[in-house]
């Protein structure tokens, strides 16, 4: 009963954020007042540095958000230099997902970079000049990702069309930057 009302007051929540960011307010407005809802939030994710993999639903297809889900989803974003976890952003797992799902559906997402602690962060910053020093990466609003099976100039053109927020694309170390921030790309 605990876990129905907290899906619930998360629905509540995240129902009117969810339609004005992801789906846009009209659409998903419509869509539940037609009774279909919105496809279910699943995601097949591989951390390419922890070697773990987690298949999850965590959002069904009323909105609800399943917050164990949410914590596995946390967990497998996590720094894997610290094993620190935070919160990630709903925008920017709702991109991944739409992301994921304008390129087929149920692909299995390589997880090059989630979650970063700043003490993470900074150690990169001194070996790289392409990390910023206040990486969205460091408030769980970015993912560094590849798909195996599809190519990477692919994945960066269909997440620069859904225009829903920052790609980077860095193919000569084999990933695409999404990000949860205002939509650029470089």
């Amino acid at each position: 009963m605990k876990d129905k009302m907290l899906c619930r007051r998360m629905f509540l929540k995240s129902s009117a954020f969810f339609a004005a960011t992801v789906l846009g307010a009209r659409s998903a407005l419509a869509k539940f007042m037609e009774g279909g809802g919105a496809p279910e939030g699943k995601l097949s994710l591989y951390n390419v540095n922890c070697r773990e993999r987690l298949t999850v639903t965590y959002r069904n297809s009323l909105g609800e958000y399943c917050d164990d889900a949410l914590q596995a989803l946390n967990w497998i974003f996590r720094c894997h230099h610290t094993n620190e976890t935070t919160a990630m952003d709903l925008r920017v797992l709702e991109y991944l997902n739409r992301l994921d799902n304008s390129l087929g559906g149920g692909n299995e997402i390589h997880i090059i970079s989630g979650y970063r602690s700043p003490e993470y962060n900074a150690r990169l910053r001194s070996t790289s000049k392409g990390v910023a020093k206040d990486s969205l990466h460091m408030k769980g609003m970015a993912i560094d990702l590849a798909i195996p099976t599809i190519r990477l100039d692919t994945i960066r053109r269909t997440a620069m069309a859904l225009a829903a927020g920052g790609v980077g694309y860095y193919p000569q170390s084999g990933f695409v930057h999404i990000d949860s921030g205002f939509f650029r790309t470089w």
